[in-house]
């Protein structure tokens, strides 16, 4: 007779392919119900009409000749593929795993050298992939890999070259349930959260568009102080009326999948704020749409109807936005690590730094070095993928 240790030591996978149709799982577990069976493991994932179903049991093993046949006549019947291997194991070698990583890789079209690479990428590092799975599809690309045996730093540090090489991004995170912690997100506003700069429109009012976008230029590239370079900019304002306002707020346009960002992220309980280098005398009505009750901008002066040509009160550059981030955090009662921070210039690079997960969302060379994670592609709402939520996540949150 067998011993209760071989029983706990003798496993069968078992792995089941075919059409996908109701009621295959069903009859998968009802062929093995009969026998004294402890199910370990089990996966299932469907690829367009495609079903690949395996599950772990740990069984008897006088037991294992019957169930295989039992098997066999089971996808007989279901017209399906059923291939079984049984042998001795380890139980440790199938407890759960600590420590794991989740490696989100997204672009808009992902090819099989880029998956080869990373794979390869992450072999080196000396870890292994437990699972993928497509967290995306449209407008974006996403896929998952949950990640054991390895470090983020280490892997991050292997993978960020090969992201860059084959066109594609990736985010590093640590599992665990501080994945799934409610979080403080914070946005830049121009070129982030609307697709324009609010400074070269006004600048076009003024008819000084062409010198205030080479001093932008350079404020965004870190060439030059970005203080210096918004007192420059508002000075060529000066004398402008107050009534373009309300004309640069009707040509603001919100950046691709921004409101499905803000909207689920509130939806799921999380926290969104914002920081602008911009004005919160053109910015205000959005931030009120968008129901974002944490924000900070400059502000310009005003008086008797005109721009002053000058910026009232503390200006708002890249030191204030990462204090900004803190003081939300600390607002909010949320860690440090679990805030996110997303921009494009160097007036982002203290929050990004400063950050759980800082995001160069279509940035400058300098701010993608220095962030966790690039988004590439002109939608926003793929931060939600960085951060673990699917489309279906997504689409549930609409409802």
């Amino acid at each position: 007779m067998s011993s209760q240790g071989d029983t706990e030591q003798f496993t069968g996978l078992i792995l089941l392919s075919g059409v996908d149709k109701p009621g295959i799982t069903q009859a998968l577990f009802e062929t093995l119900s009969p026998f004294s069976i402890t199910i370990l493991d089990i996966e299932q994932v469907v690829i367009k009409d495609r079903l690949i179903l395996t599950t772990l049991i740990g069984l008897n093993p006088a037991h294992e000749e019957s169930i295989a046949e039992d098997l066999q006549t089971c996808a007989a019947t279901l017209d399906v593929d059923i291939a079984t291997l049984f042998s001795y194991s380890d139980p440790s070698l199938i407890a759960n795993k600590d420590s794991l990583m989740h490696v989100v890789i997204l672009s808009k079209k992902i090819g099989p050298t880029a998956v080869a690479q990373i794979s390869c990428g992450i072999t080196e590092t000396g870890a292994n992939i437990e699972r993928a799975a497509r967290i995306a599809s449209t407008p974006v690309t996403a896929f998952e890999f949950l990640v054991s045996g390895v470090s983020q730093q280490v892997l991050s540090q292997a993978l960020s070259p090969i992201a860059a090489s084959n066109n594609v991004d990736i985010a590093v995170q640590p599992g665990g349930l501080a994945r799934h912690s409610r979080k403080l997100v914070q946005l830049d506003v121009d070129s982030t959260l609307i697709q324009q700069e609010v400074i070269d429109l006004l600048a076009a009012k003024a008819g000084v568009a062409q010198e205030v976008s080479q001093i932008t230029a350079l404020a965004m590239a870190g060439e030059i102080d970005f203080a210096q370079s918004l007192k420059a900019r508002v000075a060529l304002l000066k004398g402008l009326p107050e009534s373009v306002i309300t004309e640069v707020q009707n040509e603001i346009v919100l950046t691709l999948g921004a409101r499905t960002l803000i909207t689920t992220l509130h939806k799921l309980g999380h926290t969104v704020a914002v920081v602008s280098g911009g004005f919160i005398d053109v910015i205000a009505p959005l931030l009120h749409d968008l129901e974002i009750k944490h924000f900070k901008a400059n502000k310009l002066g005003i008086e008797s109807g005109v721009l002053t040509g000058e910026v009232v009160g503390p200006i708002i550059d890249r030191a204030s936005k990462a204090d900004a981030l803190r003081e939300f955090a600390q607002m909010e009662s949320i860690s440090m690590s679990q805030t996110v921070a997303i921009g494009d210039g160097a007036n982002d690079l203290d929050m990004i730094a400063a950050a759980g997960l800082g995001i160069a969302f279509n940035a400058k060379p300098a701010v993608k070095a220095a962030a966790d994670s690039t988004l590439s592609e002109p939608y926003l709402d793929s931060v939600l993928y960085l951060l673990g939520i699917t489309t279906e996540d997504i689409e549930q949150s609409k409802n």
